[in-house]
């Protein structure tokens, strides 16, 4: 009985990790399609490719010269709205930053030669 547990235990640990390369194949095959570099993140994939998609469709309808705070209010507006308040977002194409942000809160990437920092803060009240 004691064997078939541990055969099934890594069985089952061999099915998942064949089912996490598998996503980690599929995660790249959009990164490549959208022209997206992740540079730091502790997001989960999906608020990842809703910032990518969001980002992308914003910089594609842009005629010429980036309009940089037009992406970021875009955005920032389509995460406050989709997943609650407190998003931040800088869009440039040089810009440095340190920022504290809420867990599962903070993507860092590029798509062409245009850099975005989105991150969500908890929203505390100030003492007086």
């Amino acid at each position: 009985m004691e064997g078939a547990e541990e055969e099934l235990e890594r069985r089952s640990k061999f099915l998942s990790s064949l089912i996490q390369k598998k996503k980690s194949i599929e995660q790249q095959e959009q990164h490549d399609s959208l022209n997206v570099r992740v540079r730091a993140s502790d997001m989960p994939f999906p608020l990842q490719n809703r910032a990518f998609r969001c980002a992308r469709d914003h910089l594609d309808s842009m005629p010429g010269k980036l309009d940089s705070k037009r992406v970021a209010l875009a955005l920032k507006k389509e995460f406050d709205s989709a997943y609650g308040p407190a998003w931040h977002c800088i869009v440039g194409t040089s810009f440095g930053s340190y920022v504290t942000h809420s867990t599962g809160g903070f993507l860092y990437f590029s798509i062409d030669k245009v850099y975005i920092l989105l991150f969500k803060t908890a929203v505390e009240p100030l003492d007086h």
